[in-house]
């Protein structure tokens, strides 16, 4: 994560640069500043996810209650001296990262398989050194936050960036993660999450000005830096010998440092002496070995550019595109334009990126204007505000966007800045979908409204409001440049002059990029989203942007999801992977959303899994076609499910999610049954019908744990010790949780029938807990030893276990005990024929004694026309999807 070598270069090279500081103080000396606005720091909650992590169990599919507790914990410390919190989750891997996703993802395969060879050889959780986030551990924490009443924000790109924006455009105390990119944006302050001693509130800080000035290169220089040495997007082996011919020509080595600590200060070094010497003469493929990599390279200097800032070592006019993945990157810096920027921290400002870190900066905040202008960037003024606050416009200038000294501006919203340059920061963006964060706040952030202007409209668009606003309405966009959202806005707003565009016509654009530049590069830069509803996609992304859905906005804007690993033991022919377990709910879940394609074939879309499961390489996603639904009164609308308020359209959500599960013939049943057992109970009946190893003890486990749970304290949970771990077991309590996950899956895009506090693991489910009832069930115990002699539990216990059992029956599945598969069928526990396949070449293959694992890896189509039963080796009945049709 991050850039190559720089965390261990900064750790031992220049621990000058790590400064401890206490956020306390630091909030202190932030109000004393800013009178009447909220220290806020920003979390980088991806980075934070393993330290956040504190139980000591974490084999058995998690310790939540637990682990809740110390998020509450972790949110009260810093509630209690005046600071706010804004956690950032991914919502997406860029395409530029997904091979680096892959990379981790194998990586994590290889330590799993080394955790199961562990587990089989010592039965017992290995050590810290092996540790291993459970399964479903950054959705559910995105839940637990916001139960704690904390703003939790979704990324409609890589959340580093939407971090270093937010932390730069809404003046926060810094930014708390673990990402050595965070040194590279030039953002606020950037602290360790590693070092944070929640006791005290200290941690370090890690200075990029000192950096530079170790590295003797200015902060507009890191980006540049940073590629040279490798990042999520620019593969580390592509500049090797470059690196080393640097290292070659260094004349300072030092005998005490490491290689890697050498190479960064060569680079650095010819960074300083040879680029700059050239800078602004030459382009950036004549100083350096770019190769057929020219465009992947600039695309990886522009990333970290947040909104309104350049890079002097773009010397192409904005006029000059690289297409790169459908995406059209502007190199928007004129070379005469750079002496114009000015810096709040570095005396050159002809190198200078604009920052907001200077407490006093004479020269304002930048704001973005027409690049074709030949004077610079004009900046925020000073508190008088004779010279206003220049707007990004129109290439009529008359056409601009007021500014803060309009007392009573005719068009559009005016930009809003505060005495204090630092908090005003109004910024207009290009179509590359990193630099479309556009923001103006005031000293309280949540009343901020940024404002987007496109040049073919005289007025300002607000483009984000409060993102804890529920009635929020947000234009769709995929690619990251903001449309539109404001509570106040009816009707339909334009979207860009072609038709083919969609949603996907850049609302707000650099001025120097006309339209015909746009029409010309349509076979590059068409988004075309599978859904093309606007008000649908609207509500998608809104629920996206506020972390209150899983996967939805994913499925309709670009077709393509992922799920990482899950602890599954590659070697036991047994059980299914979790991937393939969940594939038909995730499909019916494609048809509605997305429709199922009965028209035709040819309409019928198609979506992306990159799934991690043992023997996929992942060199291709799994491509997967929708399931038709079987629901009462046929699939319904969209619209209805999440926009109609009538009081029977619940009905008809629930409907839907019990279709999306294949339930519905389980309806009444189900109703019967008390929260929070209702879900557990729809998904411990999907299960068993699904995976027919599923056994009696089993489903006793599942149950009694769910039971006993709501009568232990966090306390006894952290006090329960387990005899030992079995390996079966550690897998099923990570199916179990995916299946939680899937849940939160079904239940967005139903349109939210149940409370998502219905299906979160800390109500239903404990690792340890159900670890313990499994290994009882295996030895034997009673129904009673179970529930732990406890009457009222034992009576719910018969009650859940008879709506499970019954719901099998009626889809042809008896639960019997392992012992009596053991006497009757002596090859239940071998592979089981329950697989089946399309093969890129058309083949088919259906119930030919495939096991699910076996289906094979990548770029592979699954065509489920119709599902039916076949029969495994065992003579009992697994569901498969019918591919010879």
């Amino acid at each position: 994560m991050g850039v190559r070598g720089l965390q261990g270069f900064v750790g031992s090279t220049c621990p000058h640069i790590c400064t401890v500081v206490n956020f306390k103080e630091l909030a202190e000396h932030h109000r004393n500043k800013h009178p009447g606005c909220t220290p806020t720091i920003v979390v980088d909650a991806m980075c934070c996810l393993r330290y956040w992590y504190t139980p000591e169990s974490w084999i058995c599919g998690g310790q939540w209650r637990e682990y809740f507790s110390a998020l509450r914990d972790f949110v009260k410390t810093f509630t209690a001296v005046g600071i706010k919190l804004i956690f950032f989750f991914d919502g997406m891997v860029e395409q530029d990262k997904r091979d680096e996703w892959v990379k981790r993802r194998l990586k994590n395969n290889r330590e799993i398989s080394r955790i199961f060879h562990y587990i089989k050889s010592h039965k017992e959780q290995p050590g810290r050194n092996m540790f291993f986030i459970p399964s479903g551990l950054a959705i559910f924490t995105r839940f637990a936050l916001k139960t704690l009443g904390q703003e939790t924000l979704c990324s409609l790109q890589e959340a580093d960036y939407e971090v270093a924006s937010y932390g730069l455009q809404h003046n926060c105390l810094g930014i708390l993660g673990e990402d050595t990119d965070y040194l590279i944006y030039d953002t606020c302050p950037y602290f360790s999450i590693s070092d944070l001693c929640l006791e005290s509130l200290s941690t370090v800080m890690l200075c990029r000005e000192k950096l530079c000035e170790s590295l003797d290169i200015s902060l507009a220089d890191l980006p540049l830096l940073a590629c040279l040495l490798g990042n999520d997007i620019i593969p580390e082996g592509m500049f090797e010998s470059f690196r080393y011919k640097c290292l070659s020509s260094y004349t300072s080595v030092k005998e005490n440092f490491d290689k890697k600590g050498n190479i960064i200060l060569a680079v650095a070094d010819h960074i300083s002496k040879v680029l700059h010497l050239h800078q602004g003469e030459k382009k950036l493929e004549e100083m350096l070995p770019l190769g057929p990599n020219k465009a992947l390279f600039y695309k990886g200097v522009a990333s970290y550019l947040l909104p309104g800032q350049k890079s002097p070592w773009f010397f192409q006019k904005p006029k000059s595109l690289i297409t790169l993945d459908k995406q059209v990157l502007s190199m928007s810096s004129d070379p005469e334009s750079k002496q114009g920027v000015p810096m709040c921290t570095d005396p050159e400002p002809k190198q200078g990126v604009p920052t907001c870190t200077d407490p006093e900066p004479k020269q304002g905040v930048p704001t973005c204007t027409d690049p074709e202008l030949k004077q610079g960037v004009p900046t925020c003024t000073d508190p008088e505000p004779k010279q206003g606050v220049p707007t990004c416009t129109d290439p009529e200038p008359k056409q601009g966007v007021p500014t803060c000294t309009d007392p009573e501006p005719k068009q559009g919203v005016p930009i809003c800045t505060d005495p204090e340059p630092k908090q005003g920061v109004p910024m207009c963006t290009d179509p590359e979908p990193k630099q479309g964060v556009p923001m103006c706040t005031d000293p309280e952030p949540k009343q901020g409204v940024p404002m987007c202007t496109d040049p073919e409209y005289k007025q300002g668009i607000p483009i984000c409001v409060d993102p804890e606003s529920k009635q929020e309405v947000t234009l769709e966009s995929k690619q990251g440049v903001p449309k539109c959202t404001h509570t106040e806005i009816k009707q339909k707003l334009p979207v860009g002059a072609d038709s083919e565009f969609k949603l996907e016509a850049p609302m707000c654009i650099d001025p120097a990029i006309k339209q015909q530049d746009l029409m010309h590069m349509e076979p590059e830069v068409k988004q075309e989203t599978l859904v093309s509803d606007p008000e649908i996609l609207k509500v998608a992304r809104a629920h996206h942007v506020r972390a209150e859905s899983y996967l939805v906005y994913n499925i309709m804007s670009s077709g393509e999801i992922e799920c990482s690993n899950t602890l599954e033991d590659a070697l036991d022919q047994a059980l299914p992977s979790q991937a393939f377990v969940y594939r038909p709910v995730r499909q019916r879940v494609y048809s509605l959303l997305l429709g199922d394609g009965r028209d035709g074939a040819s309409t019928c879309p198609t979506v992306k899994e990159w799934f991690v499961y043992s023997g996929n390489p992942l060199r291709h996603p799994d491509l997967v076609r929708p399931l038709q639904m079987n629901v009462p009164g046929g699939t319904p609308n969209l619209k209805l499910l999440w926009l109609n308020q009538e009081p029977g359209m619940q009905v008809r959500r629930l409907d839907a999610l019990l279709g999306c599960l294949d339930l519905s013939s389980s309806r009444e049943e189900l109703q019967a049954v008390e929260n929070p057992f209702k879900a557990l109970c729809c998904l411990l009946i999907y299960l068993f019908v699904q995976v027919d190893t599923l056994c009696l003890e089993d489903l006793h486990a599942f149950i009694a744990q769910a039971l006993c749970l709501q009568g232990k304290s966090t306390v006894q949970l952290v006090d329960l010790q387990l005899d030992y771990i079995d390996p079966r077991a550690v897998q099923l309590g990570s199916l179990l949780v995916r299946g939680l996950t899937t849940l939160v899956l079904v239940n967005s895009a139903c349109g939210f029938p149940w409370r998502m506090s219905d299906f979160m693991p800390w109500n239903i489910f404990d690792g340890k807990l159900f670890h313990q009832k499994y290994l009882q069930a295996e030895k034997g115990y009673s129904v009673e030893a179970l529930v732990e002699q406890n009457r009222s539990r034992l009576t719910k216990f018969h009650a859940l276990k008879s709506v499970v059992c019954k719901a099998c029956v009626k889809e042809n599945r008896r639960i019997v005990s392992k012992q009596h598969w053991r006497s009757h069928q002596p090859g239940r526990w071998g592979r089981q024929g329950s697989g089946s396949h399309r093969t890129s070449s058309g083949y088919s293959r259906a119930g030919q004694g495939q096991h699910w694992r076996d289906q094979g890896p990548g770029n592979r189509q699954y065509e489920p026309d119709h599902w039916r039963r076949y029969p495994s080796s065992s003579g009992l009945q697994l569901r498969v999807p019918d591919n010879s049709a």
